[in-house]
């Protein structure tokens, strides 16, 4: 799905327009970019079609809370914008279409509840059932249960009917119930961040630090990642939470404690 032939009505007083090169573009220059460019809240200049297509990657990660991802200079280091931008801002900075505007609002709505409550669907009845202890596999569905005037329970894990005793947070009895994301994460692959010097081999998946979320690095800019699913920004190599890892390293350098390895336990949420 491709944004082509997007461009700013030169008219619109409503824009505050910049003659400079497209701040999150990498590859533009001054010399071969004619396009009109807005400028956002942040200061950063945008055209329409790149911002459309940054904001749809960072939805597509799980992102729905939209960050500047135009790189600062400040000698001597280099670090992110991250400054926040409002779907209000996106949507009108980016010229979004009818269709636009209906993907980003329906993956906004479903990422923001997400980030609230843990549900699944009922493998019986097929509800969306909530998962209120994040530490027990065994939930009770309560449509099924009231149907059948007796007890259905199944696995959070496995999706199936609960079998053996509970609470459990490992497994079920039923064969072949294991964590499947414990099991990538102690045999994904290896991967570099060509962007980060001196960091070597690191665990393609991480388990985010703060709620257990399985996440990928695309390989692109600083070593910091913001988790899909609580929206707390952590250190893909070192593990720990974005601010505390600053404190003695920056966004592009090595952590001051190094790669940590493979996570052999998911971090369970804890939410407020």
């Amino acid at each position: 799905m491709e944004d082509q032939g997007k461009s700013y009505d030169p008219l619109d007083t409503t824009l505050t327009f910049v003659n400079r090169k497209n701040d999150l573009d990498p590859v533009a220059s001054d010399d071969n970019d004619s396009s009109l460019k807005a400028q956002m809240s942040c200061g950063h200049a945008v055209t329409p079609d790149v911002l459309t297509d940054v904001c749809r990657h960072q939805l597509n990660q799980g992102n729905y809370k939209f960050k500047c991802p135009a790189v600062v200079e400040e000698h001597p280091t280099i670090r992110l914008c991250n400054s926040p931008w409002s779907y209000q801002e996106v949507r009108r900075l980016a010229d979004l279409s009818v269709e636009e505007m209906q993907y980003f609002e329906e993956n906004i709505a479903r990422l923001a509840a997400a980030e609230y409550c843990e549900i699944q669907t009922c493998p019986q009845c097929k509800t969306s059932v909530e998962r209120k202890d994040l530490s027990n596999l065994c939930v009770r569905c309560t449509i099924c249960t009231s149907e059948q005037k007796k007890i259905y329970d199944f696995c959070w894990q496995c999706r199936r009917k609960w079998k053996g005793p509970g609470p459990r947070s490992d497994r079920c009895d039923n064969h072949g119930c294991n964590n499947q994301d414990l099991q990538l994460l102690r045999t994904c692959q290896m991967t570099d961040l060509p962007q980060v010097r001196g960091v070597g081999a690191v665990p393609s998946i991480r388990a985010c630090p703060t709620c257990g979320q399985t996440v990928e690095h695309d390989k692109t800019g600083c070593k910091n990642i913001t988790c899909p699913r609580c929206q707390v920004e952590f250190c893909f190599v070192c593990l720990k939470v974005t601010p505390k890892c600053l404190e003695t390293s920056t966004h592009f350098m090595p952590c001051s404690d190094g790669v940590a390895p493979r996570q052999t336990s998911i971090p369970v949420w804890h939410r407020k």
